[in-house]
């Protein structure tokens, strides 16, 4: 009762005032008052200057709220655990020329208990002191810095100051004090509208919070090693602290660094560096002072301390080998690379030595069992240590040293091999079918055993080997591939090409898409359809590109191929279409064929009459030479007018004839017997010749023993001449052989039978004329049944 009733005095004091101003149409209040603490519950009243139908609005634009009537001038409305600041206003419906009434609600936290407090005795006799205030009240804080110092004689007793606070976000206050105080106390008291509190009392010796003005550094000069820095100080401290780093490195303290004519020298540093610096100092005792603003500045370059990592790989397709470089670290290089030098020894060649660009990491020299590779880096202060590299280590296999290789994941480990010989390890490793493209490497000392590879990407293939060196002379390599570390199934399949054979067919494909892969490749496999149906399928391995399936039946067939990895199989590739055909004898009956008809076509052709007669005139120019008659020569004309024995002497010819053959030689000619009584012997081949003796070839003797024929003999084989043939005519008969070899035997008749069945044997052999059943004439007077030739000296001659 007695609350309400104080309520209701203050409803009718604000009222009466109202009314006495006459400028509102109500007025409105809070039970909790104005200021209320964040999550608590109140009602907020409206009372209005007449009766009329009264409203309340909240927020913003203003949104009515529920609320309770009390009478006819009175409403109120419930407020339930309030979050944020809030504003109330009412309206009366009779009363539109009067103004409406308001309220603004604060919501917020009592003030925490400041903590924390520090204080900071300052070189121009200031005390700065900071604290923390807590929570955040969401009210306005009015906070206050007490602070009692006691003097070094203690004969003042201590001084109590007030001092206001600056700033919300880190409340702070600062004081002065005289050189003769030597202790403070200090405490904080705050407060807003919803309470105060007050913090501990914090006791400070000035000495033990001096703090000395922030140091302010001049630019560096730096060599290769060392810098050398200006100090600048308001105060002169006891101690003073350098700091430095590198890009991306953590800062390195030189805690108690000389200052010497205000300069201080900071040495061990790397050559080519961007360095940054900062100071701060301290007195004595007391505080160190803040850091001072960096400065930074460049070392110097020197020559490269260190040789450069090399390694090599050899191409197996054009004969050549690359060697390999990695690019030196900023401290190793000693400053900015401007080239390599790369120095080829050959015990076959003189060095090479050749200039590479600082942007290349490899260089392609020509292979070479004995070459040795040298490589040097270069800057504007010199040349590195030289790195050699050989190729012609004696490649070795111990049986008590083999190495086991084991891949988990993208970590390579391997066996220690039990020998004291080992010197060091060099494991390579790059993507499967680009070696010399993306070749990486790392060089390990001989105590370890495993490594990580580095620059692995994802769904990539790797592959490479360990290779162990022993006493840098020989070295072994076990190769290790199928290392990834993402993968999926192929992304597409091979691509496809056939070529049919027969019932056979050879399939070749290229690899898929490098990005396409999905990892490591472990088999193709090969789907064939005929017909449409009777699918069969072929697993190939990996490492293959062409697959031969023969035996295949007549049919329409359809191809494809996929590839697969470790998680699944991957898509197919295009479809191919190709068809095997019955085999027939089709190829034998076209040859055939073609045969008959140019047998027809000749035939045809040869019952033309001029083509007959061209076919003719050529197989004359088959046979051989025609023959001259003997009879018909100048010599054999002369020779008829002599009688008795004939000198025959050799003419001068082409053949070839040696100056001892020049004397005439003579030749005795005897005539074979008839058989009838007109024929007639000769007792004396040397007597003269009848006179009655005819050479004419047209008068027939009545009965001979061989046909009316001369025979001739050739005294030289090299000639073609008449004029080195020698006949003998009898008057009646006709003219036996003259030997070429000089006198011989002539009554050894078996020999003259085998020389006739051998010529007859070989004129069997070219046609006859008989054959076009036309004669065939060789000329006037000779014929070829007229002739008869020694067929033996015909061949030795030929």
């Amino acid at each position: 009762m007695a609350t309400m009733s104080q309520t209701w005095s203050i409803f009718i004091a604000v009222l009466t005032v109202q009314l006495c101003v006459g400028k509102k149409s109500c007025a409105i209040w809070s039970s909790a008052g104005p200021v209320v603490k964040l999550g608590s519950s109140f009602e907020v009243f409206c009372t209005f200057n007449c009766s009329c139908k009264g409203s309340m609005y909240s927020e913003h634009p203003p949104t009515r709220q529920s609320h309770k009537v009390w009478n006819s001038t009175t409403i109120s409305h419930n407020v339930v655990n309030i979050t944020k600041n809030r504003t109330f206003s009412c309206h009366c419906s009779c009363a539109s020329a009067l103004d409406p009434c308001g309220q603004d609600i604060s919501a917020g936290h009592t003030p925490d208990r400041p903590k924390n407090i520090s204080c900071i005795y300052k070189e121009r006799k200031v005390v700065f002191c900071t604290w923390n205030r807590g929570r955040d009240t969401y009210l306005r804080n009015t906070s206050v810095l007490w602070v009692r110092t006691v003097s070094g004689n203690h004969t003042n007793g201590p001084v109590l100051y007030k001092v206001s606070s600056k700033g919300t976000a880190l409340p702070s206050a600062s004081f002065n004090v005289s050189t003769s105080v030597q202790l403070i106390s200090v405490w904080v008291e705050v407060q807003n509208p919803l309470g105060s509190e007050i913090s501990i009392t914090t006791n400070y010796t000035l000495n033990d919070i001096a703090m000395p003005s922030t140091p302010v550094l001049g630019p560096p000069e730096c060599s290769s090693r060392e810098c050398i820095i200006k100090v600048a100080q308001s105060v002169m401290t006891q101690h003073l602290e350098i700091q430095h780093s590198a890009e991306a490195e953590t800062w390195t303290s030189y805690p108690d660094a000389v200052v010497r004519n205000s300069l201080v020298q900071v040495q061990s540093l790397k050559s080519y560096t961007m360095y940054n610096f900062r100071a701060r100092s301290k007195f004595s005792s007391g505080l160190w002072s803040q850091w001072s603003t960096n400065v930074s500045s460049w070392t110097q370059e020197e020559a490269p301390a260190k040789e450069l990592d090399v390694w090599y790989a050899e191409s197996d397709s054009d004969f050549k080998q690359r060697v390999y470089w990695k690019e030196p670290d900023i401290s190793i290089a000693g400053g900015k690379i401007t080239q390599y030098i790369v120095k080829v020894d050959s015990q076959n060649s003189e060095s090479v030595c050749t200039n590479v660009s600082a942007d290349a990491r490899n260089y392609l020299v020509p292979f070479c069992a004995n070459c040795e590779v040298t490589v040097w880096a270069c800057n504007s202060k010199g040349l590195s240590p030289p790195a050699r590299i050989t190729s012609h280590h004696t490649k070795v296999r111990h049986p008590q040293d083999v190495l086991t290789v084991t891949v988990d994941n993208h970590t390579i480990s391997w066996s220690k091999p039990e020998t004291t010989l080992l010197s060091a390890y060099v494991v390579e490793w790059y993507p499967k079918g680009h070696k010399l493209e993306e070749l990486r490497w790392v060089r390990l000392g001989s105590n370890d055993n495993h490594t990580v590879m580095t620059d692995i990407k994802p769904y990539e293939c790797y592959e490479g080997a360990v290779y162990v060196f022993y006493n840098n002379i020989s070295v072994s390599r076990t190769r290790f591939t199928g290392v990834t570390t993402l993968e999926s199934a192929p992304e597409a399949g091979p691509s496809v090409q056939e070529k049919v054979e027969g019932n056979t067919v050879k399939v070749t494909w290229t690899d898929i898409p490098r990005g396409q892969h999905g990892g490591c490749i472990t088999k193709y496999t090969i789907y064939l359809v005929s017909n449409g149906k009777n699918l069969q399928t072929y697993s190939i391995s990996a490492s293959e590109r062409s697959h031969i399936i023969s035996d295949l039946s007549p049919a329409a067939y359809s191809l494809w191929m996929t590839a697969s990895t470790a998680k699944g199989e991957g898509s197919a590739c295009q479809e191919v279409k190709f068809f095997i055909q019955q085999e027939t004898q089709l190829s034998l009956l076209l040859g055939c064929l073609v045969v008959l008809l140019i047998f027809l076509f000749l035939l045809c052709l040869y019952q033309i009459s001029a083509v007959k007669q061209r076919l003719l005139l050529f197989s004359q120019c088959l046979m051989l030479d025609v023959v001259p008659d003997p009879a018909n020569s100048k010599w054999a004309k002369e020779c008829t007018q002599e009688k008795g024995k004939m000198n025959l002497q050799l003419q001068p010819s082409n053949s070839t004839v040696t100056e001892e053959e020049e004397e005439p030689i003579l030749v005795d000619v005897e005539e074979l017997p008839k058989q009838s009584s007109d024929t007639c012997t000769p007792t004396d081949v040397s007597s003269p010749l009848p006179p009655q003796t005819s050479l004419s070839l047209l008068t027939e003797p009545a009965t001979v023993l061989y046909p009316l024929t001369t025979y001739i003999k050739s005294f030289s084989h090299d000639s073609d001449s008449s004029d080195n043939t020698q006949t003998s005519l009898d008057t009646n008969i006709t003219v036996d052989y003259i030997s070429s070899h000089g006198p011989g035997n002539i009554d050894e008749e078996d020999q003259e039978d085998e020389y006739e069945e051998e010529f007859v044997r070989m004129m069997d052999f070219f046609p006859s004329h008989n054959i076009f059943k036309e004669p065939l004439e060789f000329g006037r007077k000779l014929t070829l049944d007229a002739v008869k030739i020694d067929c033996i000296d015909f061949f030795q001659n030929s």
